[in-house]
């Protein structure tokens, strides 16, 4: 988190639970009035949703202790909720960017395309070792899409068709942000015959991603260039916000992995979904345990106001 100590604003914390839980609740509500010294008065966001879902104002903070408030909170309710310390200033945000592979949907395509080409054990090793940061983005990606040549296109169909599902929550979180005037867009280091596909169904607006080269019969183990990686998708975003009209404060980034962190920082409001270390330290905040709906309580949408996808 980015600790460095700046001028006091007015804050929010947030929390959000997979189910109505009075415990949490209470403890929620004690540990923010003994780190403030002063009562507080919790929202309920959920309404009579499942989960449980809550924020306070807590006046004016600087990013330093809000980031420390964020980090006790989490570690206070690691595996029971999610939380979040954040400016109440500018909550909802115009423009969402989300990471596609392991963040809108529960899967790596590639991993998954690779297991029709009998290499999923060796793929997905190196897939994991990229996502932490371990290994060059570019270079791992054509190192593991040339393991595919040969490959039928017809195994893209069947492993989209059999393979591949969208996370909880994500129609909502896309379907509330466009009825409020948001633009929504995917941007994924996989690629664009399945950031096509999972945009159509999850609801967003434009989606950018890698290329598959292929002889009209299967792939060629070529993927086409410029290769779209972490910088790329720094780049998408500004580009983004440039055309909207807008500033980089007024945008929401989604990721898990380390090709994700350049957006995450340089967004409004960067969130780490379930992600790897290196991307869950630097992130704003984080999703851990809860559906991406919680990415709308952050920007203090109640449940009332959910627009199902």
């Amino acid at each position: 988190m980015d600790t460095r100590d700046k001028a006091a604003i007015d804050h929010v914390a947030t929390i959000v639970s997979p189910q109505m839980d009075a415990g949490i609740e209470s403890r929620f509500v004690q540990t923010l009035k003994l780190n403030l010294g002063s009562e507080i008065e919790l929202r309920n966001l959920s309404g009579d949703r499942a989960e449980f879902a809550a924020d306070a104002e807590l006046g004016l903070m600087t990013p330093k202790a809000a980031a420390a408030l964020q980090s006790g909170l989490c570690e206070q309710f690691s595996g029971l909720a999610d939380c979040a310390v954040l400016p109440s200033d500018g909550r909802r945000k115009r423009l969402l960017v989300s990471d596609m592979d392991s963040t809108v949907i529960g899967q790596e395509c590639l991993d998954e395309l690779a297991d029709f080409a009998g290499v999923k054990a060796e793929v997905a090793a190196i897939t994991e070792r990229a996502m932490a940061g371990e290994l060059d983005f570019e270079g791992a990606l054509t190192e593991r899409v040339a393991m595919l040549k040969g490959l039928g296109l017809a195994a893209l169909e069947e492993c989209y068709a059999s393979r591949i599902g969208l996370n909880p929550g994500v129609r909502t979180l896309v379907a509330t942000m466009k009825a409020n005037g948001a633009r929504t867009v995917l941007v994924s280091g996989g690629f664009t015959y399945f950031t096509s596909r999972v945009a159509r169904d999850a609801g967003f607006e434009g989606h950018r991603g890698n290329t598959l080269v292929d002889d009209t019969a299967a792939l060629t183990g070529e993927v086409g260039r410029p290769i779209l990686g972490r910088e790329a998708k720094l780049t998408a975003l500004r580009e983004e916000t440039a055309a909207l009209g807008v500033e980089l404060s007024d945008s929401i980034t989604l990721g898990d992995g380390a090709n994700d962190l350049a957006m995450i920082e340089a967004s409004g409001l960067g969130i780490a979904y379930r992600a790897k270390p290196i991307v869950a330290e630097k992130a704003r905040a984080a999703i851990q345990v809860t559906p991406l709906t919680t990415a709308l309580y952050y920007q203090g949408y109640s449940a009332s106001e959910f627009v199902e996808g």
